[in-house]
């Protein structure tokens, strides 16, 4: 019983229905922001989502029936969790108490398209990876916010203090200048107070800010998504053996191929130590 519900549940046309259903339940969250559309067809609407909420609760008890005996293997999967959170807060009384939750979670339906897309998974787990990543440079921008928003203040602050009067207003208003957003408005009213430092104040911040700063954002990105491949590619790989008790040759090779990747990085992190090894050794 088991085989066959977990071949229905990732059969194409249950998956493509799915999908359908998702962008139905998001089209009905934005139909339902029109007052006169409410007041005109509010009971048709309301059966629809009704029915969209069937499904979506049909198509988890078929997902945790799958795992038979142990139903809480379903919550194993943090995208199953989230799909399962989505459903339970759709499933709350339509009274004053739990209104505005219910209308957020009618919205947030169309978040499940992030699970039902593997491709939007391996995007937003790359975002979500890289996050520890970002921190640091994020502190390594405040920090250049903030060493250019102190010299800023004593360079244009006689020439132009609607902008860099105070630290406050220098960090709006370089905050500006990195999204190049009338930037040389702001270049042009600051140019008198220091005519020779403003061309240097300006050029380097928005190289270091919009440059190099972005391409260390992508650099990160670029580099969880390839962990987010692997990872995914082992969850696969181990679902197929887990599901058939046999290892495919396709599954033998990407094992392989991630051993391999595996002692690439040791060999590279001993290179590094024995670079940074003293050459020799002093006698005693």
């Amino acid at each position: 019983m088991n085989a066959k519900l977990n071949a229905l549940v990732r059969a194409r046309w249950f998956e493509t229905t799915i999908l359908i259903v998702i962008i139905l339940a998001g089209v009905l969250a934005g139909l339902e922001t029109s007052p006169a559309l409410v007041a005109r067809y509010g009971t048709q609407l309301e059966a629809l989502d009704l029915f969209v909420l069937a499904i979506f609760i049909v198509e988890i008890a078929l997902k945790i029936a799958v795992h038979g005996r142990q139903p809480w293997h379903y919550f194993r999967d943090g995208w199953n969790v989230f799909d399962f959170t989505i459903v339970a807060l759709c499933c709350l009384p339509m009274n004053a108490q739990f209104a505005a939750v219910l209308r957020l979670a009618r919205a947030l339906r169309l978040l499940r398209l992030v699970t039902a897309l593997p491709r939007l998974q391996l995007l937003v787990g790359a975002l979500l990876k890289s996050l520890g990543a970002m921190g640091y440079v994020g502190l390594l921008l405040a920090l250049m916010f903030y060493i250019y928003g102190v010299a800023g203040v004593h360079l244009f602050r006689e020439a132009d203090a609607s902008h860099f009067g105070s630290l406050k207003a220098a960090l709006l208003s370089l905050f500006q200048v990195i999204t190049l957003d009338n930037w040389s408005e702001i270049y042009r009213a600051a140019r008198p107070g220091a005519p020779l430092a403003t061309p240097i104040y300006f050029i380097s911040f928005i190289l270091l800010g919009t440059m190099i700063m972005l391409n260390l954002f992508i650099g990160i990105i670029m580099n969880s998504m390839s962990q987010m491949h692997a990872e995914i590619a082992e969850r696969d790989r181990q679902r197929h053996v887990n599901e058939t008790d046999a290892a495919t040759i396709e599954d033998d090779l990407l094992l392989l191929e991630q051993q391999i990747e595996s002692l690439k990085d040791q060999a590279a992190r001993a290179r590094q130590r024995l670079r940074h090894k003293p050459s020799h050794v002093p006698e005693p």
